[in-house]
């Protein structure tokens, strides 16, 4: 019997894009261009009392289009919250078109709701297995313009809508290629106002996405799939590397900076850089098992409050719930691409040298989270010993991404990787 063939085809997709200071300004000729008529804008509180979301749906009567807003997004969805916004553009709709302003968690509402109001069935239908269903779309979804306000998710990029499945207390997500924005706009000057516990948290999700990605498992190391078996998430290939070092070089230069001195300008600008091109990298290659970990982490959160979220509940904001175990899931991945992580290190910290061991990068990462506040452990945000079977049960439900880890993630390997980062130092 032959060997099966191995994979020699990769795929690459991304949104339009639109990036720089003032591209928001821009959003109500974009729509026009695409002859929509009815709007609807989505946006969280927070965001909306900064104003941006109002202005945004205001410039839209200039080209005839009437936009109404939606500010309800509940930071962190959950699958109650998505419902809610679903149920209030199908009653209020129909709609031509879908703008979100905010972070992440808006831009996965807007997802979760295109999807719903162009295709029949219930929100658990689409949510992947084994938490739900895992059916996909059958209609076309209308067009999604995504502004992030924060730099870091990479959701305007992304084919992939997070929510937290409260009665399983699993995050988890809907994956399918129509889920993609048409279109993102960056404009790093909504991105000022951001708190630095904010930037802090958002800007390791940017790195994780480009280092995750940067070390998945290799395209060519999948077996040979047929057209119709292939997802967005490939593994590792030239161009999405090209996009993760990028994104890696920029994070440099930018990150502290941004996080300490929230006014400067051009950090902002090269923090809105960097986001985007690891959304366009991870976006294709994937990521792996800080995120697997991060969705139980952030889903069976119990009292912690982060510093600069304006939320009224507890909760490990996604880019800390990833950080927390980045170190040690890098050390354990680092056998399997030795060469790729030392590049990555000495793209993070290029004025230092380092050494040639597994260490190497945890060190350069545990010393960029205490320069910028992030939690030392999971035990900081709550948990403890006690709780890593409940966090490796929730991280095992994550196949989707464990399938483009470099190593095979076992149950054992990742209670390992979460025993060892309960204190980080």
């Amino acid at each position: 019997m032959s060997e099966p063939l191995s994979e020699s085809v990769f795929t690459y997709g991304a949104p339009q894009l639109k990036f720089g200071p003032g591209a928001s300004d821009e959003i109500g000729y974009d729509l026009s261009q695409l002859g929509v008529a009815r709007v609807l804008v989505l946006t969280d509180p927070g965001v909306a009392a900064t104003g941006h979301p109002q202005r945004v749906a205001e410039q839209m009567s200039h080209f005839g289009i009437e936009a109404a807003v939606f500010d309800a997004v509940h930071v962190e969805p959950t699958d109650a919250s998505l419902e809610q916004a679903i149920a209030h553009a199908r009653e209020t709709g129909p709609w031509d078109a879908y703008v979100a302003v905010g972070g992440g968690s808006a831009i996965d509402t807007a997802k979760a709701v295109n999807l719903l109001t162009s295709n029949g069935g219930e929100l658990m239908d689409y949510v992947n297995p084994p938490v739900g269903g895992g059916k996909a779309p059958t209609s076309p979804l209308r067009p999604l313009v995504a502004v992030p306000t924060t730099t870091g998710t990479g959701a305007e990029s992304t084919t992939v809508c997070v929510l937290d499945v409260l009665e399983q207390q699993v995050k988890t997500g809907i994956s399918h290629p129509r889920l993609r924005p048409t279109l993102a706009v960056v404009d790093p000057a909504l991105t000022l106002s951001q708190p630095a516990g904010v930037t802090a948290a958002s800007g390791m999700d940017i790195l994780c996405h480009a280092l995750e990605s940067y070390t998945a498992r290799d395209f060519a190391a999948y077996p040979r799939k047929r057209p119709e078996q292939r997802v967005p998430y490939c593994g590792a290939n030239p161009i999405s590397d090209m996009w993760s070092e990028r994104a890696m070089g920029l994070l440099a230069t930018s990150f502290r900076r941004a996080v300490h001195h929230g006014d400067d300008a051009d950090a902002r600008h090269e923090m809105a850089l960097a986001a985007t091109f690891a959304g366009l990298g991870f976006g294709n290659a994937g990521v792996h098992v800080p995120h697997a970990n991060a969705y139980p982490i952030a889903g069976r959160v119990r009292d912690f409050r982060p510093e600069g979220y304006d939320a009224d509940h507890a909760m490990v904001p996604h880019g800390i719930a990833v950080s927390l175990t980045a170190p040690e899931a890098f050390r354990w991945t680092f056998e399997a691409s030795p060469g790729r992580h030392l590049r990555a290190a000495s793209l993070l910290d290029p004025d230092h040298e380092h050494g040639e061991g597994p260490g190497t990068l945890p060190a350069v990462l545990t010393d960029l989270m205490r320069d910028i506040g992030i939690p030392s452990g999971l035990a900081a945000v709550g948990y403890g010993d006690g709780d890593v079977d409940d966090l490796v049960e929730g991280t095992m439900k994550q196949q989707r991404l464990l399938a483009t880890a470099p190593r095979e993630a076992s149950a054992d390997a990742a209670a390992g990787i979460l025993r060892r980062s309960m204190e980080l130092w």
